[in-house]
């Protein structure tokens, strides 16, 4: 039985990385000061190069420390001068004049990237994407609009989206993949991990394969779990299965492992960077839930513009997405879930995968923190893509015989 791993951004937070949504978002605001006179920087947010003690109000930790001290500074040292706080910025009222009637302190320029800021309800990356997703319908079900006016609007928003993508790979690079010794951990330091992987990377242990049946709801399956070993003079059954895995990261984590692992196990095994690398430039970044109701709205628009961060037309720029039809054609797998919410931003992808004939059993690894864990959530998010439900709760494997993700920290480069 073939494994297919699915990695989402869980992996790499699991490893104590900053990649979630709310530590790029953090780092923005934090590092603004040092990062104003960036060009990207420029085109997201505008700050008055004159007007900077703001910043020193008070620590800034995240967008709301910033607009924090921004609202002190407005009140404790611009007494006798009218200032809206709503848009940071102060009228003139015995200014010189070289300032004109307003001075603005600071403003965003990028409406979608305002909009995430001041959405409290956004939790991780899927929710960014859903966010495109919504003022993009939004754009197109606003009949006051004239055709053109859509489109305009549109341009503005795929450039503002492109913004954030932009920021996300320089975050990336800098504070993750330049900062963190992807090469410093080993099995000594942190056996568990490794001793999950070696699972489906590596070779099933005596005990993991009386494990195994229990994981399928049909004990048809079980002869394709197994094989007999011809080195082995009882022809004792070994598990048999190729590991492939879908790697939705933009980082280095997983590939660490399986470049140890294969090598040391001599297993095959083959990565899908379904979403890119930051080392070739080429992330995706958007959309993929083509089964929404409103989707045929943004087709029968007529224009290819609204199709743009899309993720199925990003997916044909590479074999990616074809190589894991064939590989999900090709014979009956397991799918291991590792560290992704299985949001519906990738439902174009997961729906093909779970819904398969060949998918025999779907099997998470959940987040835990005392007695809050995650698995319930990720099962939820799961059963999204299923059009049958039946088959759904056929697949997915009981929390008994699922697990917690081990949580481990990588350390900083020296």
């Amino acid at each position: 039985m073939n494994k297919l791993i699915i990695a989402g951004n869980g992996f790499d937070l699991a490893h104590g990385l900053p990649t979630s949504y709310n530590h790029f978002m953090d780092a923005f605001w934090r590092d603004l000061k040092e990062n104003q006179d960036d060009d990207l920087v420029k085109e997201v947010v505008y700050l008055d190069p004159i007007f900077q003690d703001h910043f020193d109000e008070g620590e800034i930790l995240n967008f709301k420390d910033f607009e924090s001290n921004i609202h002190k500074y407005l009140q404790n040292n611009l007494r006798g001068f009218e200032y809206q706080l709503e848009k940071y910025s102060f009228s003139q009222r015995g200014m010189s004049r070289s300032y004109g009637k307003e001075v603005v302190l600071f403003k965003f320029k990028n409406k979608f990237f305002k909009e995430l800021n001041e959405t409290q309800s956004i939790q991780n990356w899927v929710y960014v994407e859903n966010e495109y997703y919504q003022a993009l319908k939004s754009i197109c079900k606003d009949e006051e609009l004239e055709a053109r006016q859509k489109r305009e609007r549109v341009i503005k928003l795929h450039e503002e989206f492109e913004q954030v993508k932009q920021l996300l790979e320089i975050y990336l690079k800098q504070k993750v993949v330049e900062t963190y010794d992807f090469n410093a951990f080993s099995e000594k330091d942190h056996p568990k991990p490794f001793n999950i992987l070696r699972r489906f990377v590596g070779k099933e242990s005596n005990e993991e394969k009386l494990k195994l049946a229990s994981e399928f709801s049909d004990r048809d399956d079980e002869k394709f779990m197994f094989d007999l070993d011809p080195s082995e003079s009882k022809k004792q059954k070994v598990v048999k299965f190729n590991s492939y895995i879908v790697n939705f990261n933009y980082t280095p984590t997983f590939v660490n492992y399986c470049g140890y692992l294969l090598l040391e196990e001599k297993q095959l095994a083959h990565i899908n960077h379904i979403h890119g690398e930051l080392s070739e430039e080429n992330i995706v970044f958007g959309f993929g839930d083509e089964m929404d109701e409103d989707y045929k709205l943004i087709e029968d628009m007529d224009d290819n513009e609204y199709l743009r961060y899309f993720k199925s037309f990003q997916y044909s720029q590479n074999s990616n997405y074809k190589d894991i039809l064939r590989y999900i054609n090709s014979e009956k797998f397991q799918v291991i879930i590792m560290g992704h919410s299985c949001g519906l931003s990738d439902r174009v992808l997961l729906n093909t995968i779970f819904e398969h004939d060949n998918c025999r059993s779907i099997k998470v690894f959940y987040y835990q923190n005392g007695e809050y864990d995650n698995y319930t959530e990720i099962v939820q998010n799961i059963s999204r893509h299923f059009n049958d439900k039946k088959l759904m709760r056929t697949k997915i494997v009981e929390k008994t015989l699922c697990e917690p993700m081990p949580q481990i920290q990588l350390p900083k480069k020296k």
